[in-house]
Parts: C-alpha cells; sequence; structure tokens
C-alpha cells in the first residue's frame, strides 16, 4: 500500500512537471514560425501537394497523430515507413520531427526529399542542429536537453541536481504533440473547415 502511494505521488508530480513545461513552452515558441508553417502547408493543401511526417520512435508517433489529422482536413498526407507512400516531389512538403535535429534516418530522409525539391518543416529543439540548418522552414519547440550525470540520489541533492519526472525525450515529444494539435486548429480555422467535415473524413471501419 506505501509503494503504491509513493507510486502515485510521483504519478502526479510528473503530470504537473509536463503541464508546467508545456504551458512554459507556449510563450516561448515562436508565432513567426506558427505562421511559416501554416503558410506552407495551406500551400501544398491548396495545390494538391503530398505532405509526409516523419520521426523516429516516440517523435514518429507524434507525427502519425498529425499527420491523422491533417488526413481529417483533406491533405494528402502520409507517414514514412507506411507502404503506401507515393514519391515525394518538387513542393511536395516533409514534416521532419527530431528534438536532437541529429537523428541519422531522419537527417538522411530529409536530405533525399531536399534533393528532389520539396519543401522541409522541421520541428526540433535545436534550429542550429542539421536538420534544423536543410530545413526551410523551423518550427521550435523546447524539449529536456540534459541528463544528469550523477547518479548517486543525495550527491544530486548536494549539488542541487534535480532528475526530471519526465525521462528522455518526454517533454520533447508531449510539447510537439500538442503544439502540432494547435497547427490542426490553426489549419482548420484559415482552411474555413469545420469539426463535421473533420469527422465525415475519420475511419467508419474500426476494430
Amino acid at each position: 500500500m506505501y509503494d503504491e502511494l509513493i507510486i502515485m505521488s510521483y504519478a502526479y508530480m510528473a503530470m504537473r512537471e509536463i503541464a508546467s513545461f508545456i504551458m512554459n513552452a507556449i510563450d516561448i515558441i515562436r508565432k513567426e514560425d506558427i505562421e511559416e508553417v501554416s503558410k506552407t502547408l495551406i500551400e501544398a493543401y491548396n495545390n494538391n501537394k503530398k505532405v509526409l511526417v516523419m520521426g523516429a520512435g516516440r517523435s514518429g508517433l507524434v507525427g502519425k497523430a498529425f499527420a491523422i489529422r491533417l488526413m481529417h482536413l483533406g491533405f494528402n498526407s502520409y507517414v514514412l515507413g507506411d507502404t503506401i507512400i507515393p514519391p515525394i516531389g518538387k513542393d511536395d512538403v516533409v514534416v521532419a520531427i527530431s528534438g536532437s535535429g541529429t537523428t541519422e534516418l531522419i537527417v538522411t530522409a530529409a536530405e533525399a526529399a531536399k534533393r528532389v525539391g520539396a519543401k522541409i518543416i522541421a520541428v526540433t529543439s535545436y534550429p542550429s542542429s542539421p536538420l534544423g540548418k536543410l530545413a526551410d522552414v523551423v518550427l521550435f519547440v523546447p524539449g529536456r536537453t540534459k541528463v544528469a550525470v550523477e547518479k548517486d540520489y543525495f550527491s544530486r541533492q548536494i549539488l542541487g541536481i534535480h532528475e526530471p519526472l519526465a525521462p528522455l525525450g518526454t517533454l520533447f515529444e508531449d510539447t510537439a504533440m500538442v503544439v502540432l494539435d494547435g497547427m490542426i486548429v490553426e489549419l482548420m480555422y484559415k482552411l474555413g473547415k469545420e469539426e463535421k467535415e473533420l469527422k465525415n473524413r475519420h475511419a467508419n471501419i474500426e476494430i
């Protein structure tokens, strides 16, 4: 019972830390970046261009959620790794999600897309990273940048080093999810879409 109470308290502390981080991130994210991303995606929509979303690991899952919502809006959206991806060409859009901006698979795929004339949107915590430098548009999304190297608990307390309650890339991934969901609403209103239209494109065969 005691262990269960400890686990629950950590769960609540973690939820508060993540929520607080996201709230602070909202004030850091540049409105100009949001505007540039929405402009690039709307141009793709208006010209019937493809949008390929990609990310590795959990960032890839965030990308899949974004691609689904783009499809609900009427975009020709795809996810890297699926078996039905059409070829990407000139003026198509690639949304590449990588907190570090150095994920080899994503950087390599973005380079290939760039060579055929696609526009690259980088969602990253590091605008000066290889992915950021490659991109036409960078959407800066803050995330955890350091991992505590001091493993001893009491040493961390004495030194004032506090292990985050959101391990690894959690803060970037959760923040990116919220930012991209917000982007969907931005696109929804700018394209004059209503929720009913999105619902009509929602899957009707589900297990």
